[in-house]
């Protein structure tokens, strides 16, 4: 097995689907797909507007994967807005979610893109990641590659990053491609050395994910939703996840 897992975003399929009434693409069948094709886990954000994944396919995704007792469920959002309540939903329905990626998106972004602020967001995020532990949760933070943060996101008892990686797939095949797989490197090392767990994601394809996997230390999943849903255009689902787990296995 990969030491990386993969972790595929849905949030697409959606997106799509709710262009018409007529169920179509099914998220239920991309997820059952995907998870056939060897994905380690699914991934939503549940945004407030409903413009893509809606209530009822967490729940119904939930549901889904206790089939797959060995795949795990990721559900990001702001914790401000509806995330604790989702998953709190999926509790009171004795549902499964591993792990809750607390995400610092205004209401209506187009997508995220930045992590949270320390000390700024510290007090206020404090609370909050008490709750998702009472909840039997994981707690991960959407996190910029600033190696000084790491320590801040640790105390105020976060289980992991997600490193936002946009920086790095922006800078692919240009001069800077090395100075950013540097930064995300010291920013990697950095959270293993707080003992905070590394995850990360936003942009991440097959042409990038491999190098990315070679030199960050200790990625231990990958998120990717937007070009992995673009590949199963093209390639269908079962191809498209095994291609990115390739690249992860090439990299490991």
């Amino acid at each position: 097995m990969n030491k990386t897992a993969l972790s595929v975003n849905l949030n697409k399929v959606a997106l799509v689907r709710n262009t018409r009434h007529l169920g179509i693409p099914s998220v239920m069948r991309a997820a059952t797909l995907c998870l056939q094709a060897g994905a380690n886990g699914i991934t939503v954000h549940p945004r407030p507007d409903e413009r893509h994944i809606r209530p009822t396919d967490v729940i119904d995704l939930a549901k889904l994967l206790r089939a797959w007792p060995d795949r795990e469920f990721n559900v990001e959002g702001n914790p401000f807005h509806n995330l604790l309540d989702c998953v709190r939903d999926l509790r009171s329905r004795q549902l499964t979610v591993h792990q809750v990626t607390f995400v610092p998106d205004a209401e209506g972004q187009f997508t995220s893109d930045h992590g949270w602020n320390f000390p700024t967001d510290a007090e206020r995020l404090r609370p909050l990641i008490a709750q998702a532990h009472s909840l039997g949760l994981r707690v991960s933070l959407f996190m910029d590659a600033d190696p000084q943060a790491m320590t801040a996101a640790k105390a105020v008892g976060a289980d992991r990053v997600e490193l936002y990686t946009e920086p790095y797939a922006a800078s692919w095949g240009t001069p800077q491609q090395t100075d950013q797989l540097t930064r995300f490197a010291a920013a990697a090392q950095a959270a293993l050395d707080a003992g905070l767990g590394v995850n990360a994601g936003h942009d991440l394809n097959r042409d990038n994910l491999t190098e990315f996997i070679k030199q960050v230390p200790g990625v231990a999943e990958v998120s990717i939703g937007h070009a992995l849903i673009a590949d199963a255009l093209e390639l269908g689902y079962s191809v498209a996840v095994q291609d990115y787990l390739r690249c992860i296995h090439e990299g490991c």
